[in-house]
């Protein structure tokens, strides 16, 4: 049974999803009327801070300090860098549905590597054959959109 909590993440990882094609658009959009994706992704990520530092005024700073995690966490700013900067100037040119769809090619296999060596203190989840079947099938799933597209 899924508790409440349990529930209430899963809703939130979906509208996630939903507005990450979203926010690819528009942000492909606004590169290509800029003409310049790189400052479209500068203009998001200047947003994201001023949203995040106001987030942060109202819910907590950090308590141990800034630089205090292991060094290699903060390279997911290089991250969503690279998504942020390969998304906005590669959607106009190959359209969102497909940029995506590689997008999530490359989340699902990360992702089920991650959970099964508990990659970076993850939660460990072992690759069962179950797993391992709605791994393929997902895949399959987006190789076939991708190819119907």
């Amino acid at each position: 049974m899924t508790s409440p909590s349990n529930l209430l993440l899963s809703l939130l990882m979906f509208a996630t999803g939903v507005g990450i094609p979203v926010m690819a658009a528009w942000n492909s959009r606004l590169g290509t009327e800029l003409e310049s994706p790189w400052a479209a992704a500068f203009i998001l990520f200047l947003l994201g801070t001023i949203i995040c530092g106001i987030a942060m005024l109202f819910l907590g700073l950090p308590k141990q300090g800034w630089f205090s995690a292991t060094p290699l966490y903060y390279a997911g700013g290089l991250v969503v860098s690279f998504y942020i900067l390969s998304i906005t100037w590669t959607a106009p040119r190959i359209g969102v549905a497909n940029a995506v769809f590689f997008v999530l090619f490359g989340q699902i296999l990360s992702a089920a590597l991650v959970d099964q060596f508990g990659l970076f203190g993850a939660l460990k989840s072992a690759l069962t054959p179950q797993r391992i079947i709605g791994i393929i099938f997902m895949l399959a799933g987006i190789y076939l959109a991708r190819r119907i597209a």
